[in-house]
Formats: structure tokens, C-alpha cells, sequence
């Protein structure tokens, strides 16, 4: 893999001079908190390769570790993004980032509260088991469950159950926050449908809205409408503060590890961005 890790820093190193991308954005993210990267570390792993009659397409994942300096506080961010590139007659050509899609085509509507509803009901959410949780498969898959190709919320309901968050509605993929075998609720596996079960539940798995971040503990839960429009696109979960007491979240898609909350960093990223904060338990 040392050839990836080659032209990965080739390609890295003509990105730096580019004003708009993701290494800029991430940069300017960690200066406007006062910190700095002190060492940047990374690995390459190729998951596709397309065979064309004069060329060849390959498809890879590479693992950055950032180790940041806020402060006296360090802390480790990881980061594992796919790109792809041509390989024609002995030359590279067209390298760069597959953006992924956070987008749900179509959000299904979803019954918040069940049969049976009984209103305060309340769970003992572990929250240490929950980040524990989230710290194991941030960049792998439990082969208990599917893996999605948006696989955001399928993971922050894993780490939500692994908590202890009771699940409940089962057969009916509209009601409730459930997973069985080849099924589940569509509030298990889809963004928008996630952040309405945890605003709206009023049983088992509920959520506490939050107005700022900064209250946010381990274990709780960030939604990001990324254009503004009403249409809930991701989730990840908080694990860790940073050393101003800010939010520090896993996520799944792009997946990533100890990333700053607010993602001004990502693709994704607009102006337009909303977010919902969610105290889970309460």
C-alpha cells in the first residue's frame, strides 16, 4: 500500500494550495479553535478495481490520523475517505475524493408513539457502554446488522442500543425504533426519521432537545439538515470534548473519529446548515 500512500501525499500536497477543499476547511476549522495539527499520518487500502480495454479504474479508502494541539490538550482525529483515479498508459489521471451522499431520496413518514404508550416512561442509558461501542466499530461493521450505504443512523442506533435504549413497534417499520433480522424501523436506519422518533417519543428511546452544543454529554446525538431545507440528512454521536468543552463525534459514511460536532469541514458542509442537539434519556 505504499504506492497509495505515495500518491495520496502527491495528491495532498497540490490540494494545500487550493483555497476551497477539504484539507483548507479543516484547517481553518482547527485555527478558528485555537489549535493546530502537529502530525499528519495516513494509510491506503484499494476496494475496487475496474477493468476498462485500455485503462484501468481504481477505488480506495485512505485512514488519516490527525493528531491536534489545543491548548495543552491533544487529542487524535481519524478520518477515512474514498477516492479514485484512472490509471492510463503508465499515468495517473483523474484522482480525486468520491464525494458521498448523505441524501435519502425519499423520508418516510414514521408513528412516533405506539400502542400501549406509557408517558415518562423511562430507560437506564449506559452511556460509557454506548461510546465504548461507538469507539469499536467507528470504521468497521458489526455483522450483527447490515450495513447501509448511508450507514450513519443504522450505526448511531447501534451505539444508541448498546446504551440500553429499549426497542418497541416491531413488525411495523413505521412505529417505533426497532431491528430484527432483515427488517427494522425506518426511524433505525433513516436520518430525517431518526431525528423526528427522538424529538417526538415520549417512550423508551426519547431525546431532550438541547439548545446549545457545548451541554451536549457522551452519548448524546447531533442531526445535521445540511442544506437548510427540512430534510435531515446525518447523525453522529457524541464521545469525547475537546479542550474548549466542546462536542467530539463518531460517525459512519464518511467514517470518522473524534471529529469536531459541527462539521464545517465536510463536503456536505453549506451555510444553510441546521442541527438538532439530543440529550438521550431524559
Amino acid at each position: 500500500m505504499e504506492k497509495i500512500k505515495e500518491m495520496w501525499l502527491e495528491f495532498f500536497q497540490s490540494e494545500r494550495n487550493d483555497s476551497d477543499n477539504w484539507w483548507s476547511r479543516k484547517k481553518a476549522l482547527w485555527e478558528k479553535r485555537d489549535a493546530k495539527v502537529v502530525k499528519i499520518t495516513g494509510t491506503g487500502e484499494v476496494f475496487r478495481k475496474i477493468s476498462y480495454e485500455d485503462e484501468m479504474q481504481y477505488h480506495y479508502l485512505f485512514h488519516t490520523s490527525f493528531l491536534v494541539k489545543q491548548g495543552k490538550k491533544f487529542h487524535q482525529e481519524e478520518l477515512v475517505v474514498p477516492y479514485q483515479f484512472r490509471f492510463v498508459n503508465g499515468e495517473v489521471k483523474d484522482h480525486r475524493e468520491i464525494v458521498q451522499d448523505y441524501i435519502t431520496e425519499d423520508v418516510p413518514t414514521i408513528q412516533i408513539d405506539e400502542i400501549g404508550k406509557r408517558d415518562n416512561e423511562r430507560f437506564s442509558y449506559d452511556r460509557r457502554a454506548a461510546v465504548q461501542y461507538a469507539e469499536r466499530w467507528w470504521n468497521s461493521y458489526n455483522p450483527d446488522y447490515r450495513v447501509f450505504d448511508v450507514d450513519c443512523t443504522n450505526y448511531v442506533s447501534q451505539c444508541l442500543r448498546a446504551g440500553g435504549a429499549p426497542m418497541r413497534g416491531a413488525p411495523v417499520r413505521e412505529r417505533g425504533w426497532w431491528y430484527s433480522g432483515d427488517s427494522w424501523s425506518f426511524s433505525w436506519a433513516v436520518a430525517h426519521s431518526l431525528r423526528w422518533y427522538l424529538s417526538g417519543s415520549t417512550q423508551g428511546l426519547r431525546g431532550k432537545e438541547i439548545e446549545n452544543p457545548e451541554d451536549l454529554l457522551p452519548g448524546d446525538i447531533i442531526c445535521y439538515d445540511f442544506q437548510g431545507d427540512g430534510r435531515w440528512d446525518h447523525n453522529t454521536i457524541v464521545v469525547s470534548k475537546d479542550a474548549q468543552g466542546m462536542p467530539l463525534v463518531n460517525a459512519h459514511t464518511d467514517n470518522s473519529r473524534h471529529r469536531y460536532w459541527s462539521y464545517e469541514d465536510s463536503t456536505a458542509y453549506t451555510p444553510n446548515i441546521q442541527y438538532k442537539f439530543f440529550r438521550i434519556g431524559e
